[in-house]
This record gives C-alpha cells, sequence and structure tokens, in this order.
C-alpha cells in the first residue's frame, strides 16, 4: 500500500468542527489534489499525515489564537447611514437586519474595505445614529479541530517544479462556515413576517398539480445525504419524510418499521416504492400532523424546508409525534423552484440557512444535540446533466434529537 511522503499528491476530505453556544457544528471540504510539496497544512498535521495510507484520517486542534484570520476589535467599525449602500430587490434602499450578513463591499469609505469584496461582514446594531458592523472572518476567536483523511494516494509524476499553493485551513474555513452561528447568544433577526412571502402566493396545491418524476439534486448529494440518514435513524424505526416525493433518501438497509411519506403530489407519492403509507397534504394551508403524538421515531425533510411559510408552526407539530430520543433531521442544498420558497431564503447566504433552520430547532425548544453539517467540494457525478459545473452540488444539513 503507498504512504504519504513530503512529496505525495492525494485526494483527501478535510473535517472542521467547532462549536458555538447552541449546536455544533462540522465543515467538510474535499480537497483533489493536495500536495504535500507545496500546499500549506498545519505543521503538526503535516506530519502526523506522513506514513499514513488510503482510508486513515489524523486531526489536530486549532486554538482561536493560530487561526489563520485572528479576532481584532478594530474590525468593528461604525458607519453613518449613508455609508451603507444596499438595493432590495425593488430597488429600494435596504436596511440591515441586525445578526445578518452583508457583502462588504457595501460599505463606503471604510479603510481596508472595496466596493468589489464579497467578504462578509456582520450588522450589529445601532449605537446613537451609527452602524455598527463586525469585519472579522465568522470564525474569529473560536477554538477549532481540523480533521483530514487520506481518501486517494495519486501515482509520481516526476519533479515537482512549482505551481499553485493551496492553504487548506483558509480554503476549508472560507466561504460561509461560522455565518450560521448567533452573534453572542443573541436570536438573529429572522422571523418577520415579511420573510416568509413568496414570489408566487398561489396555492401550492397548484403549483404542484403535475407531477415531477425528476431528482432535484444530482447524485453524489443523494446519496451523501442516504448515508446521513442512515447514520442518525436506528434500524426498525418508524419514519416520516415530510413533504417527500417519489423517492425517500432512506437506505433499504435500514429495514424500517414503517415509512410515511406525506407530500403534495399524489403521483409523486404512488411511485414512492418505500413507502409503507402516504399522505397527500399541502402543509402551508394546513400544519396540523395526522397523527398521534409520539408517533414517530425519525422525522427527514430532505430540499423542502425552503418552502414553510410557517416552519415553527410545523415544527412544533414535529415535536409532538416525535418519540422522545427521536431524530429530525433536515437536509437541503443550492436548488430550489424560486417562485415557491420563502422570501428570506434566496437572500440569506448558504451558511446563514443553516443558521435559519437550526433557529428552528433553538426558536421551538424541546431539541438536544443540534448540529449542522456542510459538505463541499465534491466533483460534480459523471450521470449529472448539468456538467458545465464542476462541483456536485453542496450538501447542508441540521439535526438534532427530542428531548
Amino acid at each position: 500500500m503507498h504512504t504519504l511522503d513530503p512529496y505525495s499528491r492525494a485526494t483527501m476530505e478535510f473535517t472542521l468542527t467547532w462549536r458555538s453556544d447552541e449546536a455544533v457544528h462540522v465543515e467538510r471540504q474535499w480537497a483533489d489534489p493536495v500536495n504535500c510539496w507545496r500546499d500549506i497544512l498545519p505543521p503538526e498535521l503535516a506530519q502526523a499525515l506522513l506514513g499514513k495510507g488510503p482510508g486513515d484520517r489524523v486531526e489536530t486542534a486549532i486554538p482561536a489564537a493560530g487561526f489563520v484570520a485572528l479576532y481584532d476589535e478594530r474590525k468593528r467599525v461604525r458607519i453613518r447611514p449613508d455609508q451603507f449602500q444596499a438595493m432590495d430587490g425593488n430597488g429600494q434602499p435596504l436596511t440591515p437586519w441586525v445578526g445578518r450578513y452583508y457583502p462588504q463591499g457595501l460599505l463606503r469609505s471604510v479603510s481596508g474595505v472595496f466596493k468589489e469584496s464579497t467578504s462578509p461582514c456582520r450588522f450589529l446594531g445601532w449605537e446613537d445614529d451609527r452602524m455598527l458592523f463586525d469585519l472579522n472572518h465568522p470564525l474569529a476567536g473560536r477554538d477549532l479541530k481540523l480533521g483530514v483523511e487520506i481518501v486517494t494516494i495519486h501515482p509520481r509524476q516526476g519533479k515537482e517544479r512549482g505551481g499553485r499553493c493551496e492553504d487548506w485551513l483558509e480554503r476549508v474555513s472560507s466561504g460561509g462556515p461560522g455565518m450560521q452561528a448567533r452573534w453572542t447568544g443573541q436570536e438573529s433577526a429572522l422571523f418577520a413576517e415579511a420573510h416568509f412571502m413568496r414570489a408566487d402566493p398561489q396555492p401550492d396545491a397548484l403549483f404542484y398539480r403535475q407531477a415531477r418524476l425528476v431528482h432535484h439534486l444530482d447524485s453524489t448529494a443523494r446519496a451523501e445525504i442516504n448515508r446521513q440518514y442512515a447514520a442518525l435513524i436506528r434500524p426498525g424505526s418508524r419514519v416520516l419524510d415530510l413533504m417527500g416525493s417519489w423517492t425517500s433518501q432512506l437506505p433499504d438497509s435500514l429495514e424500517l418499521a414503517g415509512l410515511t411519506v406525506l407530500g403534495l403530489n399524489e403521483e409523486e407519492l404512488r411511485h414512492n416504492r418505500q413507502a409503507t403509507e402516504t399522505l397527500a397534504q399541502d402543509l402551508n394551508s394546513e400544519s396540523r400532523l395526522p397523527y398521534a403524538e409520539e408517533h414517530f421515531d425519525a422525522v427527514v425533510c430532505t430540499a423542502a424546508v425552503e418552502y414553510l411559510t410557517n416552519p415553527l408552526a410545523v415544527m412544533a407539530e414535529i415535536r409532538r409525534v416525535l418519540r422522545p430520543g427521536g431524530v429530525l433531521a433536515f437536509a437541503f442544498s443550492n436548488r430550489w423552484f424560486p417562485p415557491k420558497a420563502i422570501r428570506l431564503w434566496s437572500e440569506l447566504h448558504e451558511f446563514e440557512r443553516l443558521g435559519l433552520v437550526a433557529e428552528l430547532f433553538h426558536q421551538t425548544g424541546g431539541f438536544s444535540g443540534v448540529t449542522t453539517l456542510s459538505r463541499r467540494g465534491l466533483p460534480r457525478p459523471l450521470d449529472d446533466p448539468h456538467q458545465e459545473l464542476w462541483l456536485s452540488d453542496p450538501l447542508y444539513m441540521v439535526w438534532g434529537s427530542k428531548v
């Protein structure tokens, strides 16, 4: 078996783990290739990888003081309202919401900030007549753990002669991780009524009356959802697939006691070969679930949470029908039907959407072990028609257990 040496090139998967006051967060990043000669890894991680082979995994702690972006109090800036130049979808001046993130490029005349910058900054509120923004990295000030698993070691291709250098801690922590957590434990402004309006206000039954026997996520993302659900749900469970369709991302190996699929299109539901029971119901017009208390061992919702116009009412019902210790898991990506998604969903950064779904658990109460997961960077599967996209659909999940 080949093992890593200082000149190896390999496919690896990095896992960044961290905690906020309200949840555990796991960020996974597929990396291909990792060049042991040229790329940058934390020294102790690089040393621990030497001599390891495919399937081996190592981990190191990254204290807040050792992170690539140290927390800097000077990056909390106070600006005049006219220095925040943003427009909403109707071309009107945008009023920021406390706790939300916005591109730094919307801030004018701030030292070190350029109009083209898409780096996030968080609106913290008002101080007298000034707006307060935090320009620090969303993970700045947090203790992290960085793990890496060797997937494949590539054959040697001759002498190295330079090329791009990748800092993998910076890469794994960029693009959103940290944005799903509350600011200092305070609830973000996410549940204003206007946030849950939709471009198409017609009853959902009209939009979904035509069966769509197609997959909405690529096969790699679906397979990962399948694996995650398998890890969360005990064999022999009674499961509710909420807002389901013609497929349920649950492995046959679970040998479930029963799978109830609740969706909107009866024809789609009839095609679900795993279902032992189906029900057509529009949760946006009737949130009450027709099941007894503590009826299910698990509830899953795949690529659908973004369509709920009153998610807290649905969450209360889910908690009611779950047994103590039962798991609730949401999975989603960055693909959806825009006319039917709530307005807030399209306005949020992908990692803020994780925060929105996690907030459903916190607002509802009665759940423990809330965890968020992101998985990014996998190559697009060859069977997917969207080959113009290089990467697989990213996967985002939030789950917790009923107390």
